[in-house]
C-alpha cells in the first residue's frame, strides 16, 4: 500500500501544476488524514527490489487510511455531487427568473403599461446590486425568495391592469348596446351595414376562421409544458389560466398588445392563447415573437395556417405521443 511517485510524475498526472501546488496539496491529504508518509533515510520516495523485480522496502505514501475511510469518502463525494447539483439548479432557477422580471418590466416600461413599474424596477436593481460575484447557496436561496416576491408583485400588476382593460371593455359595448336599443330611427345606409356586418363572423370570443378549432388543454399543455410556470401559482387547471398566463408571457417576450390581440380575433383567445405557448416553447429559435405571431395571424386570416402540426411537433420534442384529436 505504499506508492513512491516523483514529483514531476505527480505534477504531470495533475495536469502540470507548479511544485509548490503540489507540495501543499500533499500537505493537505496527509493533514486531513487520507494519506501518511513513510520517510526514507534521505527523504526521498523510492523502493528496493529483490532479484526478481518484486519490491521488499517502499518509501514514499501509505494508502491504507484511503482505504480504511473507502465507504465514508465514497459518501462523502456522493454528498458532495449532490450539493453540486443543487447549486447548479439553484442558480439556474436564479438565472431564468433575472431574466423573465427583467424583460417583462421592460416590456411594461416601453409600453407605458399602468402601474407602478419604476418601482419595480427599483426594488429589482436593488436585489441585483447585492447578489455577489460569487454567490453560495444559502445567498442564492435568499436572492431567489426576494425575486419570486417581486415576480408575484409584478404578474399581480399585469393581471389587475388585464382585468381593468376586460372592464373597460365591458362597459364600453353595454353602452353601445344601450345607445342602439334607444335609437328610434335607422337609416338606409345604417340598415345597409347592419347587413352587411351580419354576413361577417362574429368576433367578441370567437375566431374569423371557424375552421380553426381549440384543441384539448391537457394536449397543449404536454406539448408547451414551459407556459405552465406563468400561470397562478405555476400551475394551469383552465383555459383561463392558459389565457392569463399568454398575457404575462406576451409582454415577456415582447409581443405588442395589437399583435395578440389582432391574433385572438383571428384565431379565437383559446388558439390565440395556445399559440403563444407554442411560441414560449420555441422562443429560443424565434428572433421576434411579435413578428412570428403576425405572420401567424395572416396565414391563419388566409386559411394558410393550422396549430396541429405545431402542437405535433412540440410533442415529439418533448417526448409525448403525437396525436392529436381537436375537442
Amino acid at each position: 500500500m505504499i506508492v513512491f511517485p516523483s514529483n514531476a510524475q505527480l505534477s504531470l498526472r495533475a495536469h502540470g501544476i507548479s511544485g509548490a501546488t503540489l507540495r501543499r496539496a500533499l500537505a493537505a491529504l496527509v493533514e486531513a488524514g487520507v494519506i501518511f508518509r513513510r520517510d526514507s533515510p534521505n527523504g526521498k520516495r523510492y523502493a528496493r527490489r529483490d532479484q526478481d523485480g518484486d519490491v521488499q522496502t517502499a518509501f514514499g505514501f501509505s494508502l491504507e487510511p484511503l482505504l480504511a475511510r473507502s465507504d465514508e469518502l465514497a459518501l462523502l463525494a456522493q454528498q458532495v455531487a449532490v450539493e453540486a447539483a443543487r447549486l447548479r439548479q439553484a442558480r439556474e432557477t436564479l438565472t431564468l427568473l433575472r431574466r423573465d422580471l427583467r424583460k417583462l418590466i421592460s416590456a411594461a416600461l416601453e409600453e407605458g403599461a399602468a402601474g407602478n413599474w419604476a418601482e419595480l424596477e427599483d426594488r429589482y436593481i436593488a436585489i441585483m446590486a447585492a447578489l455577489p460575484r460569487n454567490p453560495g447557496s444559502e445567498f442564492i436561496d435568499k436572492t431567489t425568495e426576494k425575486l419570486q416576491a417581486l415576480m408575484k408583485d409584478v404578474t399581480n400588476t399585469l393581471e389587475f391592469q388585464l382585468k381593468s382593460k376586460k372592464m373597460h371593455s365591458n362597459d364600453s359595448l353595454n353602452e353601445r348596446h344601450i345607445q342602439n336599443s334607444n335609437t328610434e330611427s335607422i337609416n338606409e345606409s345604417e340598415t345597409a351595414l347592419e347587413e352587411k356586418q351580419s354576413a361577417r363572423p362574429a368576433v367578441d370570443g370567437k375566431n374569423l376562421n371557424p375552421g380553426l378549432k381549440a384543441f384539448p388543454l391537457g394536449l397543449v399543455l404536454r406539448a408547451c409544458p414551459q407556459i405552465s410556470d406563468y400561470g397562478p401559482g405555476g400551475v394551469i387547471a383552465s383555459w383561463r389560466d392558459l389565457m392569463g398566463a399568454a398575457v404575462v408571457v406576451r409582454s415577456m417576450l415582447g409581443v405588442s398588445p395589437s399583435a395578440y390581440q389582432d391574433a385572438c380575433v383571428a384565431m379565437g383567445p383559446e388558439n390565440a392563447a395556445t399559440a403563444m405557448a407554442c411560441i414560449l416553447e420555441r422562443s429560443g429559435h424565434i428572433n421576434s415573437a411579435g413578428g412570428y405571431l403576425r405572420s401567424l395571424t395572416v396565414r391563419t386570416l388566409q386559411g394558410e395556417f393550422s396549430l396541429g402540426p405545431a402542437l405535433m411537433a412540440l410533442l415529439k420534442a418533448n417526448g409525448q405521443p403525437a396525436s392529436l384529436r381537436a375537442g
